[in-house]
């Protein structure tokens, strides 16, 4: 009775838990683009040249481009490195141990980060699509870099050249559920100085990575869809046939 008790208890913290894990930046919505090839490999040669420098991807296998559409030829002259095999795993050369002492914290396999940040807020992509999209410079930390999403964040601006130097602009309002108190609020980005993409190239660019990373934790999410939309389709047909069956038969016993 103790046990189930606890369980019951346990149960009814999870919404408060999930409640108490939202309300942060306002995210998103991250363009779709997993079925889009070019957008994926766009993805993929984007995640090999700044992501793959720090995270590790360790349940990926190279040889798993084929898919959207790459030849091993094409992998071993674009995506791998010099020791690389296209049979490998995708992982960093970077140590846990240097992670952790250049950046506070190892950092995360990237394999299934597309399911783990999802939340109440919004999915995984468009966590990840938010956060790589709200960076500004910020030279009381560190790395010189801070974030909307996440706040104090360890990882430095990887996209930087592709996206320019921009600073962010906060305004102190009252805060509007008691009057009394002041909330710094965010209001807009300045550019500084200009990356090697638009703004509109960049969110394009960022789409894409965004989408080959959540096409990467479930590299056959697209064929299970499909084979779903099949089978559902095929019981609809079963259950019409095995309902006029049903009726032949109890026509006749009547």
């Amino acid at each position: 009775m103790k046990l189930l008790k606890k369980l019951i208890a346990a149960l009814v913290m999870v919404p408060a838990l999930a409640l108490a894990a939202e309300g942060g930046f306002p995210l998103d919505h991250a363009p779709d683009r997993t079925t889009n090839m070019a957008a994926l490999q766009n993805g993929a040669k984007l995640f090999v040249n700044y992501c793959l420098n720090c995270h590790s991807a360790s349940a990926m296998r190279y040889n798993r481009l084929r898919d959207i559409g790459l030849t091993d030829e094409q992998i071993k002259n674009n995506l791998l490195f010099t020791s690389d095999k296209v049979g490998d795993l995708m992982k960093t050369a970077m140590s846990a141990k240097d992670g952790k002492d250049w950046f506070g914290a190892t950092p995360p396999d990237l394999s299934v980060i597309g399911r783990a940040k999802a939340s109440g807020e919004g999915s995984g992509a468009d966590w990840i699509y938010t956060y790589l999209r709200t960076y500004y410079k910020d030279d009381t930390r560190p790395i010189g870099w801070n974030n909307l999403v996440f706040p104090n964040v360890g990882m430095p601006h990887v996209l930087w050249e592709l996206q320019g130097i921009r600073n962010a602009k906060f305004e102190d309002q009252k805060d509007p559920h008691d009057p009394s108190k002041t909330i710094h609020k965010f209001v807009g980005f300045e550019q500084v100085k200009p990356g090697k993409l638009s703004a509109q190239e960049y969110d394009v660019a960022v789409a894409d990575l965004v989408s080959y990373i959540t096409w990467m934790g479930e590299p056959v999410q697209n064929k299970r869809k499909q084979l779903g939309v099949w089978v559902l389709l095929f019981m609809g047909l079963f259950l019409v046939i095995v309902w006029r069956l049903n009726a032949s038969f109890w026509k006749e016993v009547k």
